[in-house]
Parts: structure tokens; sequence; C-alpha cells
């Protein structure tokens, strides 16, 4: 039975990362080194099979997969055999990428009429693929926070303003992909911290529907380290006096994060894990900076100053040196894995317990790794003899 992942950002590297290390690990050329969904824990859990996973997308960028792994490979985040290898794969996905909402006549109209038309990419692509379920999965750049607006507050209010053309702009691009997703009947997952569905709106709009959300933002490398340090100086009673974070970036992610606003929402969301981990606010914060030369490299260097017993100052500092496309891949797939159980055994709503793989998990306040990652295996073991 065929899963089609949907990836809004089809043509990025984290996308192409997925698709072409989901081709390198089918044809027995990689191994499934950081799938979360392959430990024994979830041995007997019936998740779709590698084997079984279709991949399409929007995205408005013309260079196609094959040059995007080209280039990951120049960078030495890939093999430099894989993209001849899993070339036939990349074809096939990268035909299956539509332009989105900044396509030629997408932007015109309402934003009823954008949503109808993303919408029936989607399900076009589940009609030609074959595929029972399609998961859709937003890996593109960050956004700007959402502006305020009346009609996020209900279903009722956001319906009536998506038909109106003054109204065009009520919801940020991300939140139209969601709700073009629940629109086609789809899970959606929002890897990034963009307002996506995390709209009053659009949570009422999957209740009724029946059709789960997940997000936001993928925990790929320094907030990761964080969810594991946070709770060792808690539980041993050492008082957290200022936490600093700096990000070096390069790639596509720090050119959009070099955008203030852009930023704004990035910090937000890997902020919240130390407050909630640490009983509030902390000195220091967590600071962005776009280095062009570090590629598809980044850099996160934490300075921790602590409190112990005698009132003795002490600090701790780590470096996280990684790639973000490679680590972010194997999450994508996990997650679309797991929704596509999820869709199948019913689950509405918020998808709380999927919150080991999210900086700022919707409806938990629990960041805890180990504690986490015993929810998630709960959870999707209690669904194993569910499905519809």
């Amino acid at each position: 039975m065929r899963t089609g992942v949907w990836l809004v950002g089809g043509r990025g590297s984290v996308a192409a990362a997925t698709v072409a290390g989901t081709a390198g690990v089918r044809a027995g050329a990689l191994p499934a080194t950081g799938l979360v969904s392959e430990l024994p824990a979830f041995r007997d859990v019936p998740l779709p099979a590698l084997d079984d996973l279709v991949f399409g997308g929007h995205d408005p960028a013309t260079e196609g997969l094959v040059k995007r792994v080209e280039r990951l490979a120049a960078d030495g985040v890939v093999p430099h055999g894989l993209p001849a290898l899993v070339r036939t794969d990349l074809e096939a996905a990268d035909a299956e990428i539509r332009p989105g909402l900044t396509g030629t006549g997408r932007t015109a109209g309402t934003a009823d009429a954008a949503v109808d038309a993303l919408a029936a990419d989607i399900a076009d692509f589940r009609r030609r693929t074959g595929a029972a379920d399609v998961v859709v999965i937003n890996v593109a750049s960050t956004e700007p926070p959402a502006r305020p607006h009346p009609a996020h507050a209900s279903w009722e209010l956001l319906g009536a303003a998506l038909h109106r053309p003054d109204d065009a702009g009520v919801l940020p691009p991300s939140s139209l992909y969601a709700c073009a997703a629940l629109r086609a009947g789809c899970p959606f997952v929002d890897f990034t911290p963009s307002t996506g569905a995390r709209l009053p709106a659009l949570d009422e709009l999957a209740r009724r529907q029946g059709l789960a959300y997940a997000g936001s933002d993928g925990k790929t490398g320094e907030t990761l380290v964080k969810s594991v340090l946070a709770p060792m100086f808690a539980l041993r009673a050492l008082s957290v006096r200022s936490w600093s974070g700096t990000n070096l970036l390069g790639g596509g992610d720090g050119a959009a994060l070099a955008d203030p606003r852009r930023a704004a929402a990035k910090i937000r969301s890997k902020d919240r894990l130390l407050r909630e981990q640490l009983g509030g606010p902390v000195q220091g914060g967590v600071h962005i900076h776009e280095v062009p030369d570090l590629g598809e490299w980044k850099t996160a260097w934490d300075h921790i100053g602590f409190e112990g017993f005698l009132g003795a100052r002490m600090t701790l500092q780590f470096v996280w040196q990684g790639c973000d496309s490679a680590l972010a891949a194997p999450l994508v797939l996990d997650l679309a894995r797991f929704m596509a159980l999820a869709h199948r055994s019913g689950v509405g709503g918020p998808v709380p317990e999927l919150g080991f793989f999210f900086k700022d998990p919707v409806a938990s306040a629990e960041h805890d790794l180990n504690r986490q990652f015993d929810q998630l295996v709960t959870w999707a073991r209690g669904l194993s003899g569910a499905h519809r």
C-alpha cells in the first residue's frame, strides 16, 4: 500500500536529502542511520515501509532535485556517487513537484481559490500515484510570525474571510498550505516554526474533519542537546543563571533567518524549551548569524552559567556542528510514517505524542527527551491495533 509524502519546499535541501536518502536506503547503498522509526521499539508497529513511500510537493524553485542533490554531494552532505545511483528516484519525485503559491496565476483572486488550487495538486498526486494516504509536510523556509486577524479565531470566521478578495492575505503561506492539506483530506506536519496549522480556526477544521496535525520546528541540533541538558540541571537542583546560544548558519536557512522577522519566529521556538524546563526565563537567549561560507553546515556554541552548593559559580559549554538537511531528513521520514499510521487509525486534531521531534510541540509542554520518547512509543504501540 503506497503512502504519499507531499513536501512543501519540495526542491529545498531538506526535501532533496529526504528523497535521496530514502532511495539510497532502498538500494542498500546507505544505512538507516538517524531513523527513529527503525529502532527496535517500533519493530512491531505497522508503519508504512520505506519502499512504499512516493514523493511530490510544492516549490516554485526551478532547479531540479538531481542538481540539488549533486550540490549536496559537492558540499559533502551525501556520498559523491549517490546522485547517479538514485537519479531515477529523484527524477520521479521532481516530476511530481508543482509551483505552489508563487506559481503563475496562483496569487490572484481569493485565498479560498489559492487553497483550492493547492488542494487539487495534492489530490491529483494521490490519484496519479495510487497512494492510499498522503501526508503533507512543510519543510520550506521559516516565515515571519503571522499577523493577527480576527478570522483566525474560528473556522466560521476564517471560512468566510477566505472568500473575500479584500482578505486575500488572511493566512500566511504556511497556513494556506495547511488549510489545503486539510481540504484534500490529508494530515499536516509543520517541520518549521511557521504558523502552519497552529491557529484556532485550523485546529477546529482539523478536529471537525478528523485529520491529524503536528509540529512545530524540527528538533535537529542545538535544541536537541538542550532537551537533554536542561532536565539534568533541574533534577540535580542546580540553578541555571544564564544560557546563551550563538548559531552560525549557511545555506538557505542562514539566508532566510538573516531576516530579523523570520529569525524572531525561530528564536521564540528555540527559547520555549528552556523556559518550560527550568521554570522561567534565564539570561542570555539565542543569537542567529548568517555565514554564507558554511554552506549546508551549521555551528552552535552554547555557554551555560549555573550555581551549585555554597553559591559556587560554574560553567558548561558545548559546540554542535552538523548539517541541517542530513539531520532533518530522517526525521521527516519518521514523521511521514507515524502520521500515516495516525491517519489510518482515525486520529484527528493535534498529536502531542510527536513532540519528541519538535522544539515547540503542539498541545504539549513536555520537553524532556526521554519522557517524550516514552510517550511516542506508548502512543505508536497503542495505535497498532486501531487501523481503519
